[in-house]
């Protein structure tokens, strides 16, 4: 008669004589990724064979302050702060039946002379939560002297056991009546700002998720929006 050996530490024979492959020994085996901005579940009953989780939560990055310069003037915008980053790897024992996933949404550029407003937070329930980064403030008055607009800090780490902030905005500079240069949006872990623009224009858009929008330029009554930041996004790891 035939006999197959299996080794007790990957496998192990049921009560139904089945042979089976023990829990937390096969690896990576499936990425489930939460894109767009809302709310969504987990629900950890769809798989039955997870033993380990590892969740990387990205923050949603600020929009831009929008522009619209006097006469003969020019305003330059700072950019938008990037969005925080934070991640966990969990035994799936500590996730509660189904977990609430929320991706923030990217911050709304400012119309007008009107600040940007800030990302919003992304989570995986109360384990892994990341800021959102604030939007850009309408702060420089118009004019053509020198003169200099500071942007926003990156907003702090918060909840996971890797939990790192999101970069800063740029700042803005006016050097003369139509000379300067606004500020880059601030970069994320998963993604980056809008580049600082040296001419009139919108806010620039970011690439990949979380960066914060760059800022909007105006001159001589060109009026100008400020950017969007980018979305938020949630990815889990599922390890058998």
């Amino acid at each position: 008669m035939a006999r197959v050996c299996a080794c007790g530490e990957y496998f192990n024979v049921n009560d139904e004589g089945e042979l089976c492959l023990n829990p937390g020994t096969m690896g990576l085996r499936q990425i489930v990724r939460f894109l767009g901005a809302g709310t969504y579940q987990f629900d950890k009953s769809n798989y039955p064979w997870v033993a380990r989780v590892r969740i990387m939560v990205q923050g949603a990055g600020g929009g831009s302050a929008g522009a619209i310069a006097d006469a003969g003037e020019s305003v330059w915008r700072a950019g938008g702060a990037g969005g925080g980053y934070s991640e966990s790897l969990l035994d799936i024992s500590l996730l509660g039946a189904v977990e609430t996933v929320v991706v923030g949404e990217g911050g709304e550029g400012g119309i007008g002379n009107n600040p940007g407003t800030a990302g919003g937070s992304s989570s995986f329930g109360g384990l892994v939560i990341a800021n959102g980064g604030a939007g850009s403030a309408a702060a420089m008055p118009s004019g053509t002297t020198p003169t200099t607009a500071t942007g926003n800090a990156g907003p702090p780490g918060l909840t996971g056991q890797l939990a790192a902030g999101g970069g800063a905005g740029a700042g803005s500079v006016r050097l003369a009546a139509a000379v300067g240069i606004a500020g880059a949006g601030g970069e994320s872990r998963l993604g980056h700002g809008g580049v600082g623009r040296s001419n009139q224009g919108a806010g620039t858009p970011t690439r990949g998720y979380g960066g914060g929008a760059g800022g909007a330029a105006s001159y001589d009554r060109n009026a100008y929006n400020g950017g969007d930041g980018g979305v938020g996004v949630v990815m889990v790891e599922l390890y058998g």
